[in-house]
């Protein structure tokens, strides 16, 4: 499923690891600290000016901001994955699978204020992606150094059979004690990887592996190639691989087909850089700092990059003590074809488009895929699950790395996001253009995408915090397009985007930078709905979890519908289609958006939440009756309202209440 890391150029040189390390320390003591309301989440309307701005910074202790949400727990990691990024989550049962660096955690949220850790796996590897389906747990697997046995001491080795870059699998039917049942190897590795279940092939799952990883020796994995494709047709570059995996032999996964969905696609516009960050790498450079160039964008390399290539370059010439001037001119000079070759970039020809995709987000319920590909979001038709067809592109200057996808419920719209500057930038400053590292939603027509507006949380962060559009996922609030997203240290942000051309911030919570002085990576990398919650998963912090609270943009009963919508499983990634059973609170959340919007009569709104009253109160054949009458009434309104579909909604609502009642 999706997860983030950072931009393919830091994970392609094997960085975040090294940089989770300076994300300062959490509590080994695990207290989950749950939250009152302050009366500013109570309000109706945004609060100005905005709260965001100037909170205070901590790693523990940090100012909060919160608007129409509740934060029903916060808790930090447990002993072994403390100073370690936290990643991706998935679901099943009552538990909250969170990856890590280090491998991966199991907490019982039965209850979501005292969520309990029931499981901390140390095995290290990057980024630790996760998804789960019955009694089978995935987990990716793509820097070097991951090692098969799990240990920490990473693989030296350039060639290696310790090493795993793939996806690991699991068994979870004891979810406290899994057992580890196999994996499968990939060249590039597992950056991320999304969970396929075909509705026509209940005997088989399907693990869609995105790697942005370079490509391994053939010596290590045979038929591993980092030539172009039309120098090897065998080439690991240009290509996504599909595992199938049989549910009575996990131990048989295997890849079955390697689609090359980027065929023929060009190098796409892009924006450059922003007057802040060309400030900034030109400051770095006078002060000596290795920048590196690539794709119209400058990033400063970090030491635990550069040192050691400096000290081989001391080696080599046999030296002793700290590097010269001549040995970091030396280093200066050979960069870029360092970072062509982890990237394979200099196999991909000036003009090509993207090799690889950093995520792709299934949708089985309508037969289609949203590919989030580097420089383009591609349409994917997925009814064959082995072999995926493109059958749309979109590319925008504005966007910079096409990173994850969500589709909205009835498969009409679908919205992309952009990680400009990957995860540990500040993308979110004064400074930068709305429509840079923001949301571009496109409706669907006849599997044609149509670009409709941008989104992006405008709440400005500083230079200390990273902060750009992250995963999310839809909460199912009836006859709306309603999505929570992670912006890493921007928070989360809550949004309707039922109107593709206007979407509409309606709740949020950020907190202030982990460190003031310098910027350190954190905040959240995903948050996710699930059985009632929002789930985030907080890099630096632990575990948060929030409830919506009513307000003018979003009605109890909407909340209290979309509470009707159980999962037994669920992976952001492998979108599930939301249904809603009969309930009372189902028919009146349609009646408050038509009064929201008065799109319904005042008089006719009034007598049928009165009715609905009425109705409620009796029991069995006086209440089938009762709503029976109302759906007749309800269905002869639906010609004078303004929104016939929606006053369709609400008697085809009332019409299933009354046929479920007993």
């Amino acid at each position: 499923m999706t997860s983030h890391q950072p931009h393919q150029t830091w994970i392609a040189l094997g960085l975040l690891a090294l940089a989770a390390c300076s994300g300062g320390s959490v509590p080994n003591g695990l207290k989950t600290v749950p939250v009152p309301v302050p009366a500013a989440a109570r309000s109706t309307a945004a609060p100005s000016p905005d709260p965001r701005i100037g909170l205070r910074a901590g790693l523990n202790n940090a100012a909060e901001a919160v608007w129409n949400l509740r934060v029903v727990s916060r808790t930090p990691q447990p002993a072994s994955f403390t100073g370690q990024w936290n990643s991706d989550l998935a679901f099943v049962g009552n538990n909250v699978i969170q990856g890590n660096f280090n491998g991966y955690q199991v907490w019982d949220i039965s209850n979501p204020a005292r969520p309990a850790i029931r499981k901390e796996y140390v095995c290290p590897a990057s980024q630790s992606d996760v998804s789960v389906y019955k009694n089978l747990l995935f987990v990716s697997s793509e820097s070097n150094s991951g090692r098969l046995d799990c240990g920490k001491q990473g693989v030296p080795e350039p060639v290696s059979k310790d090493r795993i870059r793939g996806i690991r699998i699991f068994d979870i039917t004891d979810i406290a004690n899994a057992k580890y049942v196999g994996n499968v190897q990939t060249c590039r590795g597992s950056h991320t990887h999304s969970l396929l279940v075909d509705p026509n092939d209940k005997d088989n799952v399907y693990v869609y592996i995105s790697g942005s990883g370079g490509v391994r020796s053939d010596k290590e994995l045979p038929g591993c190639s980092s030539a172009a494709p039309d120098k090897d047709q065998n080439s690991a570059l240009f290509r996504i691989e599909v595992i199938k995996v049989p549910l009575a032999n996990p131990a048989a996964a295997a890849v079955v087909s390697s689609p090359r969905i980027f065929n023929d696609l060009v190098a796409p516009p892009t924006h450059g850089e922003g007057a802040a960050d060309r400030a900034e790498a030109a400051a770095a450079r006078a002060k000596g700092a290795f920048v590196v160039e690539f794709g119209g964008q400058s990033m400063v390399a970090p030491p635990q990059f550069i040192d050691p290539m400096l000290d081989s370059i001391v080696k080599a010439r046999k030296g002793t003590g700290k590097p010269t001037t001549a040995d970091s001119a030396a280093l200066r000079a050979a960069l870029p074809a360092v970072v062509a070759r982890m990237l394979g970039a200099q196999n991909a020809g000036p003009r090509r488009g993207p090799d690889q995709c950093h995520d792709i987000t299934l949708y089985p319920g309508i037969g289609y895929a949203g590919g989030a590909c580097g420089g383009y979001g591609l349409l994917l038709d997925i009814k064959d699950p082995a072999h995926p067809v493109r059958i749309g592109a979109a590319s925008d200057s504005n966007f910079a790395y096409w990173h994850s996808a969500t589709f909205n419920n009835d498969g009409t719209k679908v919205l992309f996001t952009d990680e400009w500057g990957g995860g540990t930038a500040p993308k979110c400053r004064a400074t930068d253009k709305p429509e840079w590292g923001a949301d571009a939603i496109f409706t669907l027509e006849n599997g044609k995408m149509a670009f409709k507006s941008y989104y992006k949380m405008l709440a400005p962060q500083t230079a200390n915090e990273n902060c750009v559009a992250h995963n999310g996922s839809l909460i199912p609030i009836p006859g709306r397009d309603v999505m929570a997203q992670a912006w890493y240290q921007g928070g989360i942000s809550v949004f309707d985007w039922s109107d593709a051309a206007h979407p509409m911030e309606i709740a949020y919570h950020d907190r202030g930078p982990v460190d003031d002085t310098k910027l350190v990576t954190g905040g959240s990398w995903s948050v996710y709905w699930y059985n009632g919650v929002l789930v985030s998963s907080e890099i630096a912090r632990g575990l948060d979890i929030f409830e919506l609270t009513p307000s003018a943009l979003l009605s109890q009963n909407e909340i209290d519908a979309a509470k009707t919508v159980h999962f037994d499983y669920l992976n952001a990634q492998g979108q599930p289609k939301h249904v809603w059973p009969p309930s009372f609170a189902l028919a009146r959340a349609y009646l408050d958006q038509l009064e929201r919007g008065k799109l319904l009569a005042a008089g006719k709104i009034a007598s049928a939440r009165k009715e609905l009253t009425s109705a409620e109160a009796k029991t069995g054949k006086a209440r089938k009756s009762a709503l029976t009458s109302l759906a007749k009434d309800v269905t002869g309104s639906v010609k004078g309202a303004k929104d016939k579909a929606k006053a369709q909604k609400l008697a085809d609502a009332v019409k299933e209440r009354a046929a479920a009642t007993r």
